[in-house]
């Protein structure tokens, strides 16, 4: 190759990135005023950005074509981490004495129950195997309580202080059972009876404990550091983030649970005094805004809207059960007995707003084979807009219909 020819390239590579850059700032400037926009008819803003960036994906306006299951795993997992940093940093402990156990029990076996009924009724209506079928309903499982938290605050809605506190808490709680079932339902799918209830069981508690221990250790370092160390104000949110992420990485390299680490740490970081407090605080509300932008505008190229109409009546029909049924019967089953009324608990059914972690779920499958899991990843996608959609766009109306709403101010 010639010199005009090598220099031809690194011109063309030098431009490519340049290219790269103005993309990725424009989609996140529309983003955030398609999001304000979006304020004024109540549309949730995730939905806004899914819709960018399917928008901007290969059969959209822009015809990006991106397909890359690895990568988008590698940037859902840093997004989901920050914006655990940012809920954990959130969380006072106050409110883990209120609420602990009821959102624990919620986030481990009502997702499970939520999974196993979505799961039964696509292996009978769909005709599929049981555990692919359970594949699906675990991913779909988890809910996004901190994007019910944005909408709860725009709707104005007044919730008793330990439902708000339920709806925090399961946030943070909730993803690593959904992340444990699809791990293990794929292990089961690859080695058919591999995993007896015994070792099951085991995967479980070295999961969470494994997870809880590193989580706590990781938030206590972090936080001794933040004590001790001199830092100025612009660096302490940085140790803040690298350690996090550090901890994540960790636990999920040991077969731990990088969700439930990652959120404990900064819950133990966030209760620790010191003198760089505001400024972590302020740091990360940006940066959850930011990884919630790009890990959605990512999730939107990465579906192919062409793909999605073979699967949409199956998905619908899905997405009606978990909303109407699976979510509603693990909700009523966990709180019932911790004391919460009728309409609260209804409340708390009808919030389990679906988000990024469904998706990202999906993902995991496809990293072996894309091709064979796209219906997986289809379906679960038009899920989580059925989700947004319907619940999204609702959560002040039922607040109201259920008495939450603030009253004025006489």
């Amino acid at each position: 190759m010639t010199g005009p020819e090598l220099i031809a390239l690194g011109h063309a590579a030098i431009a490519r990135a340049h290219e790269l850059i103005l993309l990725g700032g424009a989609l996140g400037l529309l983003s955030i005023i398609a999001g304000l926009i979006s304020r004024r008819v109540g549309a949730p803003m995730l939905l806004v950005f899914l819709a960018l960036g399917m928008l901007a994906g290969e059969d959209g306006v822009l015809g990006i074509p991106y397909d890359d299951f690895t990568s988008a795993y590698l940037i859902g997992s840093v997004a989901l981490a920050v914006i655990l940093l940012e809920g954990g940093l959130k969380t006072p402990i106050a409110m883990l004495r209120l609420a602990f156990w009821p959102a624990a029990v919620l986030a481990t076996i009502g997702v499970a129950v939520t999974a196993a009924i979505l799961g039964i009724f696509v292996s009978l209506v769909d005709r599929l195997p049981l555990i692919p079928a359970l594949l699906a309903g675990s991913a779909a499982a988890p809910t996004d309580a901190a994007a019910v938290a944005v909408l709860l605050r725009r709707a104005g809605a007044a919730l008793p202080e330990r439902l708000h506190a339920l709806l925090e808490v399961e946030s943070g709680l909730n993803d690593p059972m959904s992340v444990f079932l699809t791990i293990l339902l794929l292990r089961l799918i690859a080695e058919p009876g591999s995993v007896g209830i015994g070792e099951a069981a085991l995967m479980f508690l070295e999961e969470m404990v494994g997870g809880a221990v590193i989580g706590l250790a990781g938030g206590w370092v972090l936080a001794q550091l933040l004590k001790r160390l001199r830092l100025e104000g612009s660096l302490a949110p940085v140790l803040v983030l690298t350690g996090g992420l550090a901890v994540f990485g960790l636990a999920q390299l040991l077969g731990t649970s990088g969700f439930l680490a990652t959120y404990l740490a900064a819950i133990v970081t966030g209760a620790t005094r010191h003198r760089t407090r505001q400024e972590v605080e302020h740091f990360f509300e940006g940066m959850a805004w930011l990884a919630q932008i790009v890990l959605f505008l990512m999730l939107g190229l990465l579906v192919t809207p062409h793909d999605l109409p073979p699967y949409l009546p199956g998905a619908i029909i899905g997405a009606a059960v978990l909303i109407f049924l699976a979510r509603p019967i693990a909700v009523f089953a966990c709180l019932i007995p911790f004391g919460f009324t009728t309409r609260e608990t209804a409340f708390a059914s009808w919030v389990g707003l679906r988000g990024a972690v469904p998706i990202y779920l999906s993902i995991i499958p496809g990293l072996v084979d894309p091709n064979r899991d796209k219906r997986l990843f289809a379906s679960i996608f038009i899920v989580v807009i059925a989700s947004l959609l319907v619940q999204g766009w609702t959560v002040g109306l039922s607040a109201r219909l259920l008495g939450f709403a603030r009253r004025p101010v006489s």
